[in-house]
């Protein structure tokens, strides 16, 4: 899946959206692209959308896990800790005004929400599969995995580096406490014993 114009109005289509806005896309294409921005990019975006292409046949409805991607991280301050929420909203915000079904504006909601602690036991298969695509990159091959992991070190360089590196370990260190890292089988096959790898060696 790219990210241009053309994908924009195919995925608006694909939600029943009475009108397409192309402002939209400039001001999300934006937002990934602020300064404090390091690895939550348009590459980190790029990469996900590339893992829901593949994984598409996962989905129920594969085009609200797209823009549920699209707006995951739309907003990104790593001083505060209401990025999802004001993600989610936003999101909720685009769809409605779109013309699109008030349901689909809440599951899209529902799905950026889930991404704020990726703790999910339930059963929808979108939101198992967005939650796998969001932490693909701790199963990426080692090198790219060191580079997310300097990248997540620059988005919280005011952070002193003794306590970022104890807080960093708790996150870490809680993913591979799970039984599960990966929820769907696909992705548990395919990435679980590298990601835990890189856990452990980080």
């Amino acid at each position: 899946m790219t990210i241009g114009l053309a994908s924009w109005q195919r995925l608006w289509g694909e939600l029943g959206a009475a009108t397409v806005n192309g402002g939209l896309l400039n001001q999300l294409v934006a937002a990934w692209g602020e300064p404090q921005r390091h690895y939550h990019t348009l590459q980190h975006l790029r990469e996900c959308l590339s893992y829901l292409e593949a994984a598409s046949m996962l989905a129920r409805r594969p085009a609200e896990v797209e823009l549920a991607l699209w707006f995951h991280d739309a907003v990104y301050d790593p001083r505060r800790d209401d990025n999802e929420q004001r993600s989610a909203d936003w999101a909720r915000a685009g769809v409605r005004a779109a013309g699109c079904a008030p349901e689909v504006a809440d599951r899209v909601h529902a799905l950026v929400m889930a991404t704020r602690t990726h703790a999910y036991a339930g059963d929808d298969p979108d939101t198992r599969l967005l939650l796998d695509i969001d932490l693909s990159i701790l199963g990426a091959a080692p090198a790219r995995f060191d580079d997310y992991q300097r990248q997540i070190r620059a988005e919280y360089a005011h952070v002193p580096e003794p306590l970022y590196r104890e807080r960093r370990a708790q996150v870490l260190r809680g993913f591979l406490a799970r039984p599960r890292i990966y929820l769907t089988d696909a992705f548990h096959d395919a990435l679980e014993a590298r990601a835990r790898g890189n856990l452990a060696r980080a």
